[in-house]
C-alpha cells in the first residue's frame, strides 16, 4: 500500500466509504457515522478551503510578477476566458441535446404528469406576469377536474418549502442587480474581508493580478524582496497541500461514509431516492460522462497531440477523485494545481493564473446540469419548450455559471434564475433535491477536468508545456 499511487489510494478510500456506509445503514450505525466519522470529512474540506484562498492569492501574484512582458497577461487572460466560454457553451449544448433526445421527464407516470401540468397552470394563474408557455389548458378539461383539488394542495405544499424559499431569496438578489454588477463585485472594497469570505474568490483574483502587475511595473530592486517573500509563502502553502494529501484516502473514506449516512437511514431508502428520479439521474450522468470522457480528451488530443487519452486521465485523476469527494472546485483547487503543474507539465505561471480563474468562472458541469434539469422538469410538467426558449436557457445558464460560487449546491440558486428566465415555477427545484448531492459530486469532476484541460491548452499555445516532467519523476501527487 505504501508504494501505491495516490489516486489508487483515494479510489480505495472512496469505495470503502461507500461500502461502509451501506453496512452502517443496514446495522443502524448511522448516528455513530454522522457523529464520529463524518466530522473528519468536514475537517478535510476545511483544511483544503483554508489553504485554497491564500494559495490563489500568492500563486497569482507570483505568476504575474514572473511574467517577462506585462502584455502576456492580457493575451493569456483573453485566451483563458475564450476557452472557458467555448467549453461552457459546449456543455449547455450537450445537455440540451441529450435531454431532448432521451426525454427523461416523459418516463414519469402519465397521471402524475397531468397532475403536475395542472399545478403549473394554477401557478401561472396565481403569478403576475407569467403565462402558460404552450397555450394548452388541462385544468379546464372536464376529464381532469378531479385532479385540480389535489394539484392545488400540492402547489401550496411546494410554496411552503423552506429551502426553496431561501434559494429564491438568493436568486432575487442576483436578479435585482444591475447589468454591470458582476464587474462591481469583481473589485473588493476590503481585501481582508474578501480573503475571509470563500465565496469572493473573484475579488481575491482581481487583487492578486493587480498586485502582481504593479510588482512588474516598479523597479526590480524594490520588487525583489516582495517577490521573494510571496514565492516563499507560496511554497509553504504548496507544502501544506502535499501534507494534507498524504491523509486524503482516510478523509475521503469519512466524506463518503458521512454523505450517504445523511441521505437516508437504510440502503433501501438510498436506492428508493434514486429510483424516483432514475431517468433524470441517468441522462444527466450520461451527459457529464460525455464531457469528461469524450469532449475534454478530444479537445486535448486535437491541440496537445503528444498527450494520449489514458495518460491525460492518469495525470489528473487525483484531482478528479478529490473533486468527486468534496463537491467543491475551490476545495479541490490546491490539488488541481499540483496535478496540472507537476503531472501535466504546465508552467507555474500558467497554472497560477488560469486555474484560480477557472475554479471561479468555469462551471461546465453546472451549466450542463441546469440545461438538463430545467428541460426535464418542463417535460414532467408536460410543458413543451420552443427552440427560442431553450436558447434562452443556453444564454442564462452560461451567464449564471460564471457567477456560480465554487461550493457545493451553488448551482441550485442559479437554476432558479434559469427557470424564471423561461417563465417556469422556481419551486420545481425541490423535485431534484433528493439526488442533487450525489450528482453535484459528478458535476464538480466535470468542472475540475475542464479547468485542467483549458490550462493545458493555454500552456501549449504559450509554449509553456513540458509533458516530460511527469516521466522524470517530478510529480508529488502520484
Amino acid at each position: 500500500m505504501k508504494n501505491l499511487p495516490l489516486h489508487w489510494k483515494i479510489i480505495i478510500g472512496l469505495f470503502l466509504g461507500i461500502i461502509y456506509s451501506f453496512i452502517s445503514s443496514y446495522l443502524g450505525w448511522n448516528k455513530f457515522t454522522i457523529d464520529w466519522i463524518d466530522p473528519f470529512g468536514t475537517i478535510f474540506i476545511r483544511l483544503l478551503k483554508f489553504i485554497a484562498v491564500p494559495l490563489v492569492l500568492f500563486s497569482i501574484i507570483s505568476g504575474v510578477a514572473a511574467l517577462p512582458d506585462p502584455s502576456q497577461l492580457g493575451r493569456m487572460g483573453a485566451k483563458t476566458l475564450i476557452a472557458y466560454l467555448i467549453t461552457t457553451i459546449a456543455a449547455v449544448g450537450i445537455g440540451l441535446l441529450i435531454v431532448n433526445t432521451f426525454q427523461p421527464g416523459n418516463y414519469i407516470a402519465e397521471e402524475q404528469r397531468i397532475k403536475n401540468r395542472i399545478k403549473y397552470e394554477i401557478w401561472t394563474q396565481q403569478t403576475e406576469g407569467v403565462e402558460i408557455l404552450d397555450g394548452q389548458n388541462f385544468s379546464q378539461d372536464p376529464k381532469y377536474q378531479s385532479l385540480v383539488g389535489d394539484a392545488s394542495e400540492a402547489l401550496s405544499e411546494e410554496a411552503q418549502n423552506q429551502k426553496v424559499s431561501e434559494l429564491r431569496e438568493g436568486a432575487q438578489e442576483m436578479k435585482g442587480a444591475g447589468p454591470l454588477q458582476f464587474f462591481v463585485d469583481f473589485v473588493p472594497d476590503n481585501i481582508f474581508l474578501a480573503l475571509t469570505d470563500g465565496q469572493k474568490m473573484l475579488q481575491v483574483i482581481f487583487f492578486a493580478i493587480f498586485f502582481g502587475l504593479v510588482l512588474v511595473l516598479i523597479p526590480k530592486e524594490s520588487a525583489k524582496p516582495v517577490v521573494s517573500l510571496v514565492n516563499g509563502i507560496n511554497d509553504v502553502f504548496l507544502k501544506m497541500v502535499e501534507i494534507v494529501m498524504n491523509a486524503a484516502p482516510f478523509f475521503v473514506f469519512a466524506l463518503m461514509a458521512g454523505i450517504i449516512a445523511k441521505m437516508a437511514d437504510s440502503p433501501a431508502e438510498v436506492l428508493e431516492i434514486f429510483k424516483g428520479l432514475l431517468s433524470y439521474s441517468v441522462v444527466l450522468t450520461f451527459g457529464l460522462a460525455l464531457m469528461i470522457f469524450v469532449f475534454y480528451p478530444a479537445f486535448i488530443m486535437l491541440i496537445v497531440r503528444k498527450l494520449s487519452y489514458t495518460e491525460f486521465f492518469k495525470r489528473i485523476s487525483p484531482a478528479q477523485f478529490l473533486a468527486f469527494s468534496t463537491s467543491s472546485s475551490a476545495a479541490t483547487l490546491p490539488v488541481t494545481m499540483e496535478c496540472v503543474r507537476d503531472n501535466l507539465g504546465v508552467s507555474k505561471n500558467i497554472t497560477n493564473f488560469v486555474l484560480p480563474i477557472g475554479a471561479t468562472v468555469n462551471m461546465d458541469g453546472t451549466s450542463l446540469y441546469q440545461a438538463v434539469a430545467v428541460v426535464f422538469m418542463a417535460q414532467m410538467h408536460m410543458v413543451d419548450l420552443t427552440i427560442s426558449q431553450q436558447m434562452t436557457i443556453v444564454l442564462t445558464a452560461t451567464l449564471a455559471s460564471i457567477g456560480s460560487a465554487a461550493v457545493p449546491s451553488a448551482g441550485l440558486v442559479m437554476m432558479i434564475v434559469v427557470l424564471q428566465s423561461v417563465g417556469l415555477n422556481p419551486a420545481w427545484i425541490a423535485i431534484i433535491f433528493p439526488v442533487d448531492r450525489i450528482l453535484d459530486m459528478m458535476r464538480t469532476v466535470v468542472n475540475v477536468t475542464g479547468d485542467a484541460t483549458v490550462s493545458t491548452i493555454i500552456a501549449k499555445s504559450e509554449g509553456e508545456l513540458n509533458l516530460d516532467l511527469y516521466d522524470k519523476g517530478v510529480s508529488v501527487v502520484r
